[in-house]
């Protein structure tokens, strides 16, 4: 028997549950092209276009392979645009880590990360419960949060840099 609930817009399959995972600082270090955003003006195709080059952040392969291991379905949420949807599939790919649908920002989007990641999650939660959101940006892991989903801060990648943030929330980009 299918169990289903209310959500924020109809019926919530519950049979599915799901994880969903931010990219940047949560699995792919981008320490390396925060050099692209501290030039005036910013160059974002130059910051974008390095990711194919990030590292993996070991610790957030270990947390996306153990929620994948509890039967969560990986679902990844990104500030990245949408032009970029090829080469984040390929680094996701390349790196093993899980399949899953992947939410990007409209090539024209410029809002916060916390709006647009706000919006998306609910939209999320209409299919099937959130279990869980993982998330680098404490911006967007308080309106999550205040919107009643668990969150899980990501802070392992060591340092923390305003120039992320500013780009997350200031400029609305990643």
């Amino acid at each position: 028997m299918r169990a289903a609930c209310r959500g924020y817009g109809g019926e919530v399959d519950q049979d599915v549950t799901y994880a969903i995972l931010d990219i940047d600082g949560v699995v792919a270090d981008v320490r390396h092209r925060l050099a692209f955003l501290d030039r005036r003006p910013k160059d974002w195709d130059g910051f974008f276009d390095a990711a194919v080059d990030d590292p993996l952040l070991p610790e957030g392969a270990a947390v996306v392979g153990e929620l994948a291991a509890r039967g969560h379905t990986v679902v990844w949420l990104t500030g990245r645009p949408e032009r970029c949807r090829r080469a984040t599939l390929g680094w996701l790919a390349q790196h093993g880590l899980p399949a899953g649908e992947l939410n990007m920002r409209g090539n024209r989007d410029r809002r916060p990360a916390r709006q647009t990641k706000l919006e998306t999650v609910r939209r999320l939660a209409n299919a099937h419960p959130v279990a869980v959101v993982v998330d680098d940006d404490e911006a967007v892991v308080a309106t999550l949060r205040a919107a009643g989903f668990d969150v899980l801060l990501a802070q392992w990648m060591t340092e923390s840099d305003a120039t992320l943030f500013d780009a997350q929330e200031s400029d609305g980009r990643t």
